[in-house]
Formats: structure tokens, C-alpha cells, sequence
């Protein structure tokens, strides 16, 4: 398995979804990694050579990946957390940040359904 990032994408997949293992990168910038490191996108993990996947990880290395946007991600959540700002307030009580209903969904959000006594009459 290659390494890179510090995560092991796995072998038997093309490397355009292979990359798309690693936080922070989808499918478009992936083909437009291995278009910058002049990679084939059908090629699988495990065929890469030395040279191609080193000249992946250098392109990998230009954007924010792994530890750095998980770590950029939970300060901007935090920082709007702490100034109280709509958003912020809906991190805080663990209800959906981006406008869903929350009357009859929402429970990824808000957690296993509460039961409510005598509610029936």
C-alpha cells in the first residue's frame, strides 16, 4: 500500500479514487492532482512506480489535507461557538447548523428520539 499523507490508499483501486482516501480531497481535485503530476487516472495504486507517486505527493503537499484541515475546520467551529453566532449557537446544542427542519428529521443531529409521557389523547 502507498503512503501518502500519512494514509494508506488502498492498492487494488484506480488512483484517482484512491486519493479521494485522504481528508480533504474529492474527486475533482484528484484528477486535477495527477493531471498537475502528469499520473494516468486509470492507473491502479499498486502499478505506480517511485517516480509518479513521489511527483503525486508533491502535488498533494500544495493544498491543506489531513491534520491541518481537520485542525482548521474544528477552530473555525469553535470560534463561532465561542462568539455566539446563529451557527455557533446550533453547534452548541447539537441541532442542524445549515437550515434543515428539526419538527419531524434532524436525527443524526439531534440523537435517538426522546419519549414523551401521556402524549396520546
Amino acid at each position: 500500500m502507498a503512503r501518502i499523507k500519512g494514509v494508506e490508499v488502498p492498492d487494488n483501486k484506480r488512483i484517482e479514487i484512491a486519493l479521494t482516501y485522504i481528508y480533504g480531497i474529492g474527486r475533482s481535485l484528484s484528477n486535477q492532482i495527477l493531471k498537475d503530476a502528469k499520473v494516468d487516472v486509470n492507473k491502479r495504486a499498486k502499478d505506480l512506480d517511485n517516480d509518479e507517486l513521489s511527483r503525486i505527493r508533491d502535488e498533494v503537499n500544495k493544498y491543506v489535507t489531513e491534520g491541518d484541515l481537520r485542525r482548521e475546520v474544528n477552530m473555525n467551529i469553535k470560534t463561532k461557538m465561542e462568539i455566539n453566532s446563529y451557527q455557533g449557537v446550533r453547534h452548541k446544542k447539537g441541532l442542524p447548523v445549515r437550515g434543515q427542519r428539526t419538527n419531524r428529521n434532524a436525527r443524526t443531529r439531534k440523537g435517538k428520539g426522546k419519549v414523551v409521557a401521556n402524549k396520546k389523547k
